[in-house]
């Protein structure tokens, strides 16, 4: 949560008034619980999949935190060769993957976690959201069939009451989403979402049950994001916060509350997390250097980014169909039942 946190801390720093960065930035402070536990719990073969609040996620799955800065920068080193961004990036190579479209990461991990199922594989897909990916018809379509399916799936939905700048209860009659997730039949729970071992107990256990066979968990886990909706500057004059809101959830912080837990037990003192913070500064300070001093990308073939060699039949439905390869005397064939 520390390395996340400086990480954050740092790159909202150096955006402006640099503007070296070439794209929009989501910031998680506040939120490091939930992707601090998943660094801890997921396999090199499991999926994640996240929304575009996406660095905690990444840096969970253990993709290289220069890679993430370069990408930020639009270089050529970046994940994506700086062609994603922050809200887009993914790094195949450690399975995770994510995207800006609202409830996106929940629908394409259960096509995942379908492929898990049927490939007969051990692996589990993880999905993280705020909970605004709840007021999309597609996310409940996808509980529908993860309890259907009892898929390998698990869940998380980081309700940290806002969307952009609209409160959760303006945009909904009631907040009990893990309630109506139970009625479709998965296994849901709701839980502080800052309180890093409770979340790491209750990830664990929905995991485990997802690589047993127990079929899909849904966590909502209620935190904060300290920063604005997008970006390092704050939004507070928009007036969408309650008054001392922000200040409330900042004396809830997760790794204040964790740090004060371990140091309670004698497991942490001031040189040990003095010594975490300057691993973590000189590891951030490289990824800097190593971002701005690498090139930026030449003009790729936009072709070959969106249609895959591999898969030519596809491609070539994809393209405009020639109007003689269409049947118009085709005979019909009703099913049965319609």
């Amino acid at each position: 949560m520390l390395r996340l946190r400086m990480c954050e801390d740092a790159l909202a720093r150096e955006y402006h008034p640099a503007d070296e960065m070439r794209c929009p930035v989501h910031f998680c402070v506040g939120q490091e619980a939930v992707p601090a536990a998943l660094s801890l719990l997921l396999r090199a073969d499991d999926y994640l999949y996240s929304h575009h609040r996406s660095h905690g996620y990444y840096l969970a799955k253990g993709a290289p935190m220069n890679a993430l800065f370069a990408e930020l920068y639009g270089k050529s080193t970046g994940a994506n060769a700086g062609l994603a961004g922050s809200q887009d990036i993914s790094y195949p190579s450690r399975r995770f993957f994510s995207g800006a479209v609202l409830a996106g990461a929940a629908a394409i991990s259960a096509g995942s976690a379908l492929a898990a199922t049927l490939q007969k594989t051990n692996h589990v897909v993880v999905a993280g959201f705020g909970e605004a990916a709840t007021d999309e018809g597609v996310f409940w379509e996808t509980i529908n069939y993860a309890a259907l399916a009892k898929l390998p799936l698990v869940l998380v939905c980081e309700n940290n009451k806002y969307s952009v700048f609209s409160p959760q209860l303006k945009r909904t009659s009631s907040d009990n989403i893990s309630e109506r997730v139970a009625t479709f039949g998965i296994e849901s729970s709701t839980i502080f979402g800052n309180d890093a071992p409770l979340v790491h107990r209750t990830l664990s256990a929905a995991i485990t049950r997802a690589r047993n066979g127990a079929g899909p968990t849904f966590v909502e886990a209620y935190t904060y994001r300290w920063s604005g909706h997008y970006g390092p500057a704050s939004d507070d004059p928009m007036g969408y916060r309650e008054p001392g809101e922000l200040e409330a959830w900042k004396r809830n912080c997760p790794i204040a509350l964790l740090e004060h837990e371990i140091r309670s037990k004698g497991m942490l003192d001031d040189a040990e997390k003095a010594a975490l913070a300057r691993e973590f500064e000189a590891e951030i300070q490289a990824c800097f250097q190593f971002a701005k001093g690498s090139p930026f990308p030449v003009a790729p073939n936009w072709a070959s980014l969106n249609f895959a060699s591999a898969t030519p039949e596809a491609d070539r439905l994809l393209t405009d169909v020639d109007v003689n390869e269409f049947n118009a005397h085709q005979e019909l064939v009703q099913a049965k039942g319609y």
